[in-house]
């Protein structure tokens, strides 16, 4: 099944929050080993953003909220248990 937003086919969890936000994830999180002259850039393009857009976090809220309202699994979080250490490696060189 193929799913769009508007004209825009999304296929991952990042192609729907990049329609969600009509930006780029990377432009509010920032890439991994990126320099200072690059975040500063980023940081910028994200205060024009927010500028000519001032409602856009709480509407980000508002679907987050969304969101989380009508998938209440996604925070079904099970504890993964460590497999049991045998015995014996904990004895070896223990005379029995």
């Amino acid at each position: 099944m193929r799913a769009y937003i508007g004209r825009q086919q999304a296929v991952s969890a990042e192609d729907f929050a990049e329609l969600a936000l009509g930006t780029p994830v990377e432009l509010w999180l920032g890439v991994e080993g990126e320099t200072d002259e690059e975040r500063a850039a980023r940081e910028d393009a994200a205060r024009d953003i927010l500028a000519d857009n001032p409602d856009l976090p709480d509407n980000l809220i508002r679907i987050a909220a969304q969101v989380i309202e009508e998938n209440p699994d996604l925070f079904d979080v099970v504890p993964l248990t460590r497999p049991a250490r045998g015995r014996s490696s904990a004895r070896k060189g223990v005379a029995a």
